[in-house]
C-alpha cells in the first residue's frame, strides 16, 4: 500500500505528537546548515583541538591533569550526543541542545551509580576535592530552627524574604508550566509543607514557625508562583503561532525578533491530566508523579545535608538547575506516557530521570546510616499513608471535578447545536415563505 505526500506529512506529525516522544522532527527548516549532522567536520575539528590542548599544555600538575582529563570526556560525550543521542520531545531552540542535556543526565546519572559503591569517606574526599574550602564547613546542628513563633512583627516577616524566597516563587513559576494543573500543584505545595514537618527531626532547617510554612511558603512564595506560571500557560496557549523563516523576513529588526523567538515555544499544546473518560490507572499514574515530585525534593535536602554542603554552594545550585531543565523534557514523555493510549513505552530522558531520582535517595539512605538510626518510624510511616491518602483523595476529587466540567461543556454543546440546528429550520421556513 502506497501513501500520499499530504498522508505522510500528516502521519509523520501525529508521530511527532504522540508516538515518537524520543525523536521528535523539526518541520520548516529555513537555515539547513544548523540542522544537518556535519559528522566529518565534528570528528576532524574534535581530534584537531585534542590533539592541540594535549600537547600544548603543562602537565606537571596532577589535579589539572585530571580537570582537563575530565572535561575532555565531557566534551567528547556531548559530541557523541549530538550525533547519536535522541531530539526528545522538543525542538527549541534547537534539538541539539536536548541531546546535549540528555547526554548530561546520562553522565551524571552514571556518576551516581558509581558513588553508590563508595564509602562515605571517599565521596566526601571527592566533594573536598572540587572545593577544599568545604572542609571547615559543618551542618549547624546547634543553630536554632522555628523558634518565638509568636513573636510577629515586620521586620521578622521581611527578613524572610531573602533570595531563597525569590528562587522558591521562581521554581514554582516553572512547575506549573510543567505541570499545567491548579488542583496537582497545590496538592504538591500543601503535601510538601506536610513532608517538612515529618522529616524535621531529621533535618532541622525543616522546622518552621506555622506563618513561614503556611503564609510565606504556600500562600505567597508557592501560591503566587503557581499562579503566574498558569498565566503565562494560558498566554501561551492562546497565541497564535505562525513561524516565518529568517530568509523569509525583509527587515533587520524582524530578523532579529525572530531570531529571539527561537527561545520560545514552537507550539503549546494544553494538558489534560484526568480525562473525564480516565481509567484507574491513569489516576495511579498521577498519584505516583505528585508521590516521586516530593521524593526528587527530599533528595536535595538530605544529599546537601549529608555530605555537608551550604544551601548557597555552586555545587548544589548547579545540581538544581541542571535537574530543572532534565524535568522539563522528563514531565512531557511521562503526560504523554500516561495519557496516550498509542504510547507505549516510556521516553528514554524520564526513564534516565527516573533513575537519577531512585540512585540519589539509594545514596542518601546508604550514607545516612547514623542519621536515619534517628528516624521516628511512627512519623515515616504516617507521612507514607498520609502522602498517600492525601494523593489519591485530591487526584480523584480533580477527576471528579474535571468529569462535571467536560459533561457541562457537553451539554451546552448539544444545547449550542440544536439552537443553531432550529435557527437553521427557522432560516429555511422564512425563506420558504418568501419565495412562494
Amino acid at each position: 500500500m502506497t501513501e500520499t505526500p499530504g498522508h505522510t506529512m500528516v502521519a509523520k506529525k501525529k508521530d511527532c505528537m504522540f508516538n515518537t516522544i524520543n525523536e521528535c522532527e523539526v518541520e520548516d527548516i529555513t537555515l539547513e546548515f544548523f540542522y544537518k549532522p556535519h559528522t566529518i567536520t565534528l570528528l576532524i575539528l574534535s581530534i584537531a583541538a585534542v590533539l592541540v590542548i594535549c600537547f600544548i599544555r603543562d602537565d606537571n600538575s596532577i589535579d589539572d591533569n585530571i580537570w582537563a582529563g575530565i572535561w575532555c570526556v565531557i566534551f567528547f560525550l556531548l559530541i557523541v550526543s549530538l550525533l547519536a543521542f535522541p531530539n526528545g520531545p522538543f525542538v527549541r531552540p534547537h534539538p541539539a541542545v536536548w541531546r546535549m542535556v540528555f547526554g548530561l543526565s546520562v553522565l551524571y546519572s552514571l556518576t551516581l551509580l558509581f558513588l553508590l559503591f563508595q564509602k562515605y569517606e571517599t565521596i566526601k574526599g571527592m566533594i573536598l576535592w572540587l572545593d577544599p574550602n568545604l572542609k571547615d564547613f559543618r551542618i549547624d546542628m546547634d543553630k536554632e530552627y522555628g523558634v518565638n513563633c509568636s513573636d510577629i512583627n515586620v521586620e521578622k516577616f521581611w527578613a524572610h524574604l531573602d533570595v531563597f524566597a525569590g528562587a522558591h516563587f521562581f521554581g514554582w513559576v516553572c512547575k506549573a508550566i510543567l505541570v499545567r494543573h491548579y488542583g496537582i500543584l497545590w496538592s504538591m505545595s500543601i503535601m510538601w509543607e506536610i513532608t517538612e514537618v515529618t522529616f524535621s527531626h531529621l533535618l532541622p532547617n525543616f522546622k518552621e514557625c506555622w506563618w513561614d510554612a503556611w503564609v510565606l511558603d504556600v500562600l505567597l512564595c508557592n501560591g503566587i508562583g503557581i499562579w503566574v506560571g498558569m498565566r503565562i500557560c494560558k498566554m501561551l496557549e492562546m497565541r497564535n503561532y505562525n513561524w516565518p523563516g529568517i530568509k523569509e523576513i525583509d527587515s533587520t529588526g524582524g530578523k532579529i525578533k525572530r531570531a529571539a523567538l527561537q527561545f520560545t515555544p514552537a507550539s503549546w499544546t494544553p494538558v489534560r491530566w484526568l480525562d473525564p473518560s480516565s481509567s484507574y490507572m491513569r489516576i495511579f499514574a498521577v498519584c505516583q508523579m505528585v508521590i516521586m515530585w516530593q521524593v526528587s525534593e527530599l533528595n536535595t535536602f538530605f544529599l546537601k545535608h549529608l555530605f555537608e554542603m551550604p544551601p548557597s554552594h555552586p555545587i548544589v545550585g548547579f545540581r538544581l538547575l541542571f535537574l530543572s531543565i532534565v524535568v522539563a523534557p522528563s514531565t512531557r514523555q511521562y503526560y504523554t506516557y500516561v495519557t496516550d493510549p498509542n504510547c507505549k513505552r516510556l521516553g528514554t530522558q524520564c526513564w534516565v530521570y527516573t533513575v537519577i531520582m531512585i540512585t540519589e535517595l539509594l545514596l542518601c539512605i546508604k550514607n545516612g546510616k547514623e542519621l536515619f538510626q534517628q528516624t521516628e518510624i511512627i512519623n515515616i510511616s504516617l507521612w507514607f499513608v498520609i502522602m498517600l491518602f492525601f494523593s489519591v483523595i485530591s487526584v480523584l476529587g480533580f477527576w471528579q471535578a474535571d468529569w462535571l466540567t467536560g459533561k457541562k461543556l457537553d451539554s451546552e454543546t448539544v444545547q449550542t447545536a440544536t439552537i443553531d440546528d432550529n435557527n437553521c429550520e427557522d432560516q429555511h421556513i422564512a425563506t420558504k415563505s418568501k419565495s412562494d
